[in-house]
């Protein structure tokens, strides 16, 4: 792949790939999953999981910084398999990683119809059918339709620019909610509800499998940061400093997800957490209402 002179205007600052990465990596995730990393690796031990995910991933930033520097084109992961295995490998390549984004964008478009049906339990109108035990719906579906094509729309169809602010208007409400949990847990929470669930297991040895079964699933959280080579050719930012930031928006997910983590078992203890997942299902909303002492917080935030 040759190199040429960029046919994109460069619109994107430092803060606009920072924000456009953390904001992908983010997302809803933690809102409708922090129960399940919970249950399944203990409250510290779930938090370890995503500083060890986060490492993982780290390594693999640092090589993306690398080749972005090397090879500022838009196409990101494209451009890179294409000059080190070819069309093949490219095409395969290219393609595992669209399939990626597919889960994640279709993962995002569930979970927010999720919330809103916690908002609003009256939301949900005309049942369709019900798969592995869930009940779909109409209203639900259609929501769920319309996030997924305004994932699209927001990568296709708008101009760089104006995506980035939008993602920027996105993170400081999603990063904002999670702040809100954050210092919640600070003024409401307790150390004793830690007890019983710092770690899954009888023993280092259940603890250390524990953790590793959620750290094998972190990197699908953190699915985002990628997005910065992927827009090389539109980034006004010096191409060292590009993988600085990008190095950097891995390092605040890691923070924000050990945190949020931390902060739901601060303010839930283990019977609550169940109760939680067996009820709504999403612990953390129910962790902001426990804290606020009432649904006021999750509907602001949510």
């Amino acid at each position: 792949m040759e190199q040429k002179t960029s046919e994109f205007d460069k619109v994107l600052g430092a803060w606009d790939i920072l924000v456009i990465a953390f904001g992908a990596m983010i997302g809803w995730g933690w809102v409708v999953s922090s129960g399940n990393w919970i249950e399944s690796g203990g409250v510290l031990g779930a938090a370890i999981a995503f500083a060890i995910g986060g490492i993982m991933i780290f390594f693999v930033g640092l090589t993306y910084a690398e080749l972005t520097a090397a090879m500022p084109q838009c196409g990101g992961e494209h451009v890179f398999s294409y000059r080190a295995m070819g069309s093949t490998g490219s095409f395969i390549c290219t393609w595992a990683i669209i399939l990626g984004y597919v889960s994640v964008a279709c993962f995002e478009a569930c979970a927010f119809p999720t919330i809103i049906t916690y908002l609003w339990p009256g939301f949900l109108k005309g049942y369709l059918y019900t798969v592995a035990g869930f009940d779909v719906y109409a209203s639900w579906l259609i929501v769920a339709i319309v996030i997924a094509f305004s994932y699209y729309d927001n990568q296709t169809l708008m101009e760089q620019k104006t995506a980035a602010v939008l993602q920027t208007v996105l993170t400081c409400i999603i990063g904002g909610a999670g702040i809100i949990l954050i210092v919640a847990s600070v003024v409401t929470g307790s150390v004793d509800n830690l007890q019983g669930q710092m770690f899954v297991g009888n023993g280092t040895g259940e603890a250390m499998k524990s953790i590793i079964k959620v750290a094998v699933i972190t990197p699908f959280f953190f699915i985002g940061f990628d997005v910065i080579p992927q827009a090389a050719e539109e980034i006004n930012v010096p191409l060292k400093k590009i993988g600085k930031m990008m190095i950097l928006s891995v390092v605040l997910a890691v923070v924000f997800y050990a945190l949020v983590i931390l902060a739901v078992g601060y303010i839930l203890n283990p019977a609550e957490i169940i109760e939680s997942q067996q009820g709504t299902g999403l612990v953390t909303a129910d962790a902001m209402a426990k804290a606020s002492g009432q649904r006021l917080w999750p509907r602001l935030s949510l």
